[in-house]
């Protein structure tokens, strides 16, 4: 609306002072409607409920100490595709901070206990070197028709898979499958004694 009002008729927008001398309201309410929504049945809900999707792939690296079951992911590789990116550094943040929550969930987070874990320390939120500095995001750019100057956002994407992902990096570390978060060092004590009593009985 503030862009219409901004429109001259031969196609460029007005100043700010333009818009003040010809006294155009500066401000205004309005709704937005995603058009692209609207194509689900309403008898079956099928249909495209979205106009633009976010995707990303995730590759982190990891050591598991196997005395004490201590993970640590000392590098995290992704790749992202969220549409033409706008603001790179609100992008970078945004993917940086949802890797590190991600890693949060895979390894300390734990909320289980209500009158145990009553404190961010006791609930597990990863600290700074929880998070590796060797993180790098490749950017594949497919602009999205329906997406604000072919964004797609990216609120969702970096926290979609880097949980799982990091339980398959201990996976292929060590052999051990995880399949509760989070990977606390007893769990993976507890997968590794395990996979050994198994190999000690196959070599008896």
């Amino acid at each position: 609306m503030l862009l219409n009002a901004m429109r001259k008729a031969d196609g460029t927008y007005r100043t700010y002072d333009e818009m003040v001398a010809e006294k155009i309201p500066l401000r205004y309410d309005g709704k937005w409607v995603a058009a692209a929504c609207t194509a689900c049945s309403s008898e079956t809900g099928q249909g495209n409920p979205f106009p633009v999707y976010m995707y990303e792939l995730f590759m982190p690296e990891v050591e598991v100490n196997v005395k004490t079951g201590k993970v640590r992911v000392v590098k995290f590789t992704t790749v992202a595709d969220v549409g033409t990116i706008i603001n790179r550094a609100t992008v970078d943040g945004q993917i940086c901070g949802g890797l590190a929550q991600g890693i949060g969930l895979a390894l300390t987070e734990d909320f289980e206990d209500l009158k145990k874990h009553t404190t961010l320390r006791d609930c597990g939120l990863p600290y700074i070197k929880d998070v590796p500095d060797d993180i790098e995001i490749i950017y594949q750019q497919t602009p999205r028709p329906l997406g604000p100057f072919g964004a797609a956002g990216v609120g969702e994407a970096p926290l979609t898979a880097p949980h799982p992902a990091i339980l398959n990096a201990i996976h292929n570390a060590c052999g051990i499958r995880i399949t509760r978060v989070p990977a606390l060092p007893k769990a993976v004590k507890a997968a590794l004694a395990e996979k050994a009593k198994k190999e000690s009985l196959v070599h008896a």
